[in-house]
């Protein structure tokens, strides 16, 4: 991705276009290039904010979703940002739930969540520390997704880089497991801003079930699925993406 990576103090985020902050939250795995499509098409319409989740920077006590969580909240309060739309993608998701509930009067408009952990999720960490397995790495990023050439070879030295770093890898668990632990259930029915639900409907990681739960749960929520779509939609169908996404923030508008 070509954009450049801007600094304010310990933040590291990219921010292009104008317009209402569009703030982007990647998931355990994530990579700013899976929202290359998503910050094309809304930097149009939208200042398209993605910061740098700091994953392996937190100390091992703060790596928690909590941790994230916090550091969202002082990432949006050093910004300034107003009027925020929030999408998060996986631990991404489940990271901007646990910050609204724990800031009920967060700058925030609404909410976007694909493929989010939170309820349920089938650990992609629980079963890393296969570091050296290039093939098994490799297997396991296609399951990501329905189409398994989405696993380029650039993605899958990405995920193999991390699981090579023991360091890395004790911190993935960690993310992973407070996931798991950190089940939010009930709490769904506080998050009350206008909440987007896409979901693959080939996710095996949060299948479609979990995202019928999310429905179920967040009082003023739409559900949409996509066919033939895995865990990361807006990498997977981001056309199909897009066009939902730009649907739902143009009718907040009115």
């Amino acid at each position: 991705m070509d954009y450049e990576i801007k600094t304010q103090g310990k933040f590291n985020y990219i921010e292009e276009g104008e317009g209402e902050p569009l703030v982007l939250l990647h998931g355990l795995f994530g990579a700013l290039s899976n929202f290359r499509d998503l910050l094309d098409h809304f930097r149009q319409y939208n200042k398209v904010v993605i910061p740098m989740l700091p994953l392996f920077d937190l100390n091992i006590l703060e790596t928690t979703v909590s941790g994230l969580a916090k550091f969202v909240h002082k990432f949006i309060e050093a910004r300034g940002y107003q009027h925020v739309h929030l999408l998060g993608n996986s631990l991404g998701g489940h990271v901007a739930l646990v910050y609204l509930l724990k800031h009920p009067d967060a700058p925030v408009s609404s909410l976007t969540l694909t493929g989010s952990s939170g309820l349920f999720e089938n650990g992609m960490g629980e079963t890393y520390p296969k570091r050296g397995d290039y093939e098994y790495i490799r297997k396991k990023t296609e399951l990501t997704f329905y189409d398994p050439a989405i696993a380029t070879k650039e993605l899958v030295d990405e995920v193999f880089e991390i699981v090579g770093n023991r360091l890395k890898v004790i911190k993935v668990i960690a993310l992973a497991k407070s996931a798991i632990r950190h089940n939010l259930g009930e709490e769904l029915r506080d998050i009350k801003i206008p909440t987007l639900l896409v979901w693959g409907q080939n996710d095996t990681i949060t299948p479609p079930m979990v995202g019928e739960e999310f429905h179920k749960l967040i009082p003023n929520s739409e559900l949409h699925f996509i066919d033939k779509c895995g865990h990361a939609p807006m990498m997977e169908v981001p056309g199909e993406f897009n066009t939902i996404l730009h649907n739902f923030l143009n009718k907040l508008k009115k």
